[in-house]
């Protein structure tokens, strides 16, 4: 089994994050703890890098035999369906799922990365080296090929020092063998290509090249960022990474308006400013983008939740702006009243006395307005 580690609620959406050849989870140090407030984040590492044995592959291996080491993984959590973020050789892996494993990968992130790492005989060349000679001296060039020059992450350079030097070699033969260019129209998932215009290994044509072919796939270029962006340039992944995965504003404002109507919708947005923006986005894209779009309750269901927690902060002018919600989402007048009752034993009789005097002025309303 690959050494993993998993951060966030087990209940957020899955979100797996893959290596580069030559470094550990300590990759994503600077990027997993902040996806991990949305998400179920797990990044695990390559065969004898890390803490995964080495054994799990051997010489001839195939990125092919890497995606079925980490579904694998991802069905020893329990995890079905899952959002995926890959850099360079995790970037790899990340393309072949996409395409053959369509119905396991929900969105798609590849990072520094190619559907090709220019033919098989560098890759050849260094894996002979290294069955030879081992990592020692590979290692001390790796700072200049991940990193511009004056950056360094000694973590990640003592990461391919101590990697082990078969498993390494058998990652090798998986990039020689590595083209996925004629299969790459076949991804239906939304995919995002992230570059590092500094980046001498994977420059970003090779990332646009994917994008062209892509349906649908959209490409962000990070200035100042070489092979290792997410050590490099942490913030920057960060926000690329965010905005794909995280909630989708445009989503949430549909939904928005199916709950509250467009009326409600259109006046609060006449309302925004350049002070509101900000919180306008926030509300559409976490509130309406992915709370209210989860289908694991129903709306009507989310419409008995939020007047019940609005009564019991005594947010009454927002109560009668879902209680007009509620209605939309199928609830009757009765079961309005069967809700704001609940909250007179467990709100409190002050509380649910003020609420059932806002849900009235809002079903009379109503009344007038349809007879």
């Amino acid at each position: 089994m690959l050494h993993h580690r998993a951060e966030g609620p087990v209940s957020a959406p899955p979100l797996l994050l893959g290596p580069s050849l030559g470094t550990s989870t300590a990759l994503w140090d600077k990027v997993a703890p902040e996806l991990s407030v949305t998400h179920r984040v797990v990044r695990w590492d390559l065969p004898g890098h890390g803490g995964s044995p080495a054994g799990l592959i051997g010489p001839g291996a195939t990125v092919a035999d890497l995606a079925a080491l980490v579904l694998a993984l991802a069905d020893f959590l329990g995890i079905d369906r899952f959002s995926y973020a890959g850099v360079s050789l995790g970037g790899a892996v990340g393309l072949h799922l996409a395409v053959h494993h369509p119905d396991r990968v929900e969105k798609l992130a590849v990072i520094c990365s190619s559907a090709h790492f220019n033919g098989s005989k560098p890759w050849e060349e260094r894996a002979a080296l290294v069955r030879d000679q081992g990592l020692a001296g590979l290692a001390e060039s790796a700072g200049s090929r991940w990193f511009t020059p004056g950056f360094t992450v000694p973590e990640l350079i003592e990461d391919h020092r101590t990697a082990d030097p078969d498993a390494y070699a058998a990652c090798c033969d998986a990039l020689a063998s590595f083209d996925l260019r004629e299969q790459l129209p076949r991804i239906g998932a939304p995919t995002l290509l992230v570059a590092g215009r500094e980046d001498p290994a994977t420059p970003p044509a090779h990332l646009r090249e994917i994008a062209d072919a892509v349906p649908g796939a959209s490409l962000v270029e990070i200035p100042g960022a070489s092979h290792l962006a997410p050590a490099q340039c942490p913030r920057a992944v960060l926000t690329a990474l965010r905005a794909h995965f995280d909630g989708d504003a445009g989503r949430g404002m549909e939904v928005r308006r199916q709950v509250l109507g467009d009326e409600h919708v259109d006046r609060a947005q006449a309302r925004q400013s350049a002070f509101t923006a900000r919180f306008q986005d926030f509300i559409s894209r976490y509130a309406w983008g992915e709370i209210w779009t989860d289908e694991t309750l129903a709306r009507r269901e989310r419409s008995m939740i939020t007047m019940t927690a609005l009564v019991a902060h005594g947010h009454y002018d927002e109560l009668a702006m879902h209680v007009r919600a509620a209605r939309r989402n199928g609830l009757t007048p009765e079961e309005i009243g069967a809700v704001l009752l609940q909250t007179a034993v467990y709100c409190g009789v002050p509380a649910a006395n003020s609420a059932f005097a806002v849900a009235q002025r809002v079903l009379t309303e109503e009344d007038r307005a349809t007879g």
